[in-house]
């Protein structure tokens, strides 16, 4: 089946940086699409960025777009998401998902999901 494992996560002051990585084994490897999402509490499990994994498209949300950079690595079998200039509002569990085809970034259209790692950032 495979599965979907996130690093990464952490506390960091607003301004501050971090770097989430998804390694991605069996079966879950073989998807081409995969995202990261993001879920705050009280709030619905919204998609941050994307990355087609044959061509190295990318699809950012509004929100993190210039702040934010999805890459993937070929060798290590990972996607990352680099984050920069993190607010409080970013603060959210994020999620390693993939399959689904390009185009349609909602959460359903996802097929395996990762556990997820915390993320706060204080004012």
């Amino acid at each position: 089946q495979g599965q979907l494992v996130e690093s990464g996560g952490g506390l960091v002051q607003a301004g501050g940086s971090l770097r989430l990585s998804c390694a991605a084994s069996g079966r879950t490897f073989s998807h081409n699409r995969k995202g990261w999402f993001r879920q705050a509490p009280g709030k619905e499990r919204e998609i941050v960025a994307a990355i087609s994994w044959h061509s190295g498209n990318t699809y950012y949300a509004d929100s993190v777009k210039g702040r934010f950079a999805i890459s993937r690595d070929n060798v290590k079998n990972t996607v990352d998401l680099q984050m920069n200039s993190l607010k409080p509002e970013d603060t959210a569990v994020y999620y390693c998902a993939v399959g689904g085809s390009w185009g349609d970034f909602g959460p359903t259209s996802f097929n395996y999901w990762g556990q997820g790692t915390q993320v706060t950032v204080s004012s």
